[in-house]
Parts: structure tokens; sequence; C-alpha cells
């Protein structure tokens, strides 16, 4: 193609991708209830205790945004699989056979392992905003900034997302004949410490235990990946002539 119909296709998947991002925020202006619902239950705990508590919305439009921010956020999410596929749609044309088996599969675990790093930092929230907030004097009250707060929130989820793909990229390199898999193992003690530093700085709660909880699934998933690797080298090692 030349490379004026490149660009005009990739504004085609570029507005179909962002088209598809609206509707998810659509369909996010009407989840969110239930989504602030969730976010805000550790401060209703934390109110029930007898400690003051609560998201503050410090400007006249304060609720009006956040109901937007979490209206997209929640429509990156629902959309993902939409403008994936349009960034695969894009590319695929000049991939191979083999190549565009890979990717779908690539993308697959990428996304799954994404939404399985965000569901766990889902899970420690609620326990790290109650343990954070436990240290408020009991003479004040905290009122948390709502922009402040969802950004927390996202944040945190976001960061181990990504997190749990690294090991896909570490798979993607072995695939790619980057590095090989005995290379990874021979790394392993980097990777189990830069696993334990992210658990330690990405981690809201001041405990060990915590951290440690965080930093065994992601050791996991880099071992596995590593497991892959070396079982991708010998498939690879059959195959050439001898």
């Amino acid at each position: 193609m030349p490379l004026a119909d490149h660009l005009r296709e990739l504004r085609r998947r570029f507005l179909l991708a962002a088209l598809g991002i609206v509707v998810g925020a659509v369909a996010g202006w009407f989840l969110y209830p239930w989504f602030f619902a969730a976010i805000n239950a550790p401060m209703e705990a934390i109110a029930d205790r007898g400690q003051g508590a609560a998201i503050n919305f410090g400007t006249v439009g304060g609720a009006f945004d956040m109901r937007i921010r979490l209206s997209l956020f929640i429509g990156l999410f629902v959309s993902s699989p939409w403008w994936v596929w349009q960034l695969f749609a894009f590319v695929s044309p000049g991939l191979t056979r083999k190549e565009r088996r890979s990717t779908v599969g690539f993308g697959v675990a990428g996304a799954v392992l994404f939404v399985a790093g965000g569901a766990l930092g889902w899970l420690v929230l609620p326990n790290a905003v109650t343990v954070l907030t436990a240290f408020t004097p009991d003479d004040a009250v905290n009122l948390i900034d709502a922009r402040t707060y969802l950004s927390f929130f996202t944040r945190v989820m976001l960061v181990f997302g990504v997190a749990f793909l690294v090991p896909v990229v570490m798979v993607a390199l072995n695939s790619a004949g980057v590095v090989s898999g005995r290379s990874l193992l021979k790394g392993w003690r980097w990777l189990v410490l830069c696993a334990f530093l992210f658990a330690a700085v990405a981690n809201p709660l001041p405990d060990a235990w915590s951290m440690i909880a965080m930093a065994v699934p992601i050791c996991a998933l880099f071992f596995g990946a590593i497991g892959i690797a070396m079982w991708n080298d010998r498939r690879r090692a059959r195959r050439r002539p001898s």
C-alpha cells in the first residue's frame, strides 16, 4: 500500500478504537454508582468504627468531574479487547501466518494477566486504605480529596496490571530470539530482587507480609515465563538440522 493509504487506514483504525472507548465510557457512566460504592466502601468501614473519614468533593463540579474520570477509566478497560484488536488489524497485513498466531497468543495472555494484576490491586486497595487511614489522630478527620483518591486507586491497579505483563514480554523476547531461557534462568536472583523491590515500592501497606503476598505471585509468573522460554528453546533446537 502507498504511504497515503497506510495513513488513511491508521486514521480509520484510530477512529474505530476511539469510538469503542466512547461506547465503553457510556457504559462506565451507568456503572459509575456501583464502582463508586465499591471504592467508597473502605471510607464507610472507617466511619462505622467511629473515625471520621470521607471522600471530599472540594469544588462545585467535583462530583461531575469524578464521574467523568471514572467513566473514562471503566471505558478504557471495558473496550480494551476492541481497541487492541484495531491495533492488531492494522499491523496484521504485514505479518506472516505464524507471526499472526503468535501475536494473538501474546495479546490474549497479556490481556488476561493485565486484568489479573488489576484484580490483585483491587483486592489489596481496601485493606491499604483502612491501614493507612488508621494513623489519623483521634481528634482529626480524614477528608480525602476525590480526585486524589481516584488517582490512588487507578494508579495502583495500573501498576499491578503492568507488572503482570512483564512475563509476557520475557516470553516474547525469547520467541524473537533476543534472549534465551537459560540466560533468563541465570538471572533469576535479579528477577526475584526486582519483584520484591517493586512490591516494596508499590505496596501501600506498611507491613512486610502484604509485600510478600504481592511479590510471590509476580515471582511465580517470572519462573513460569522462564519455563516456557526454556521449553521453547528446546523445541527450536529439535527442529534445527543436525
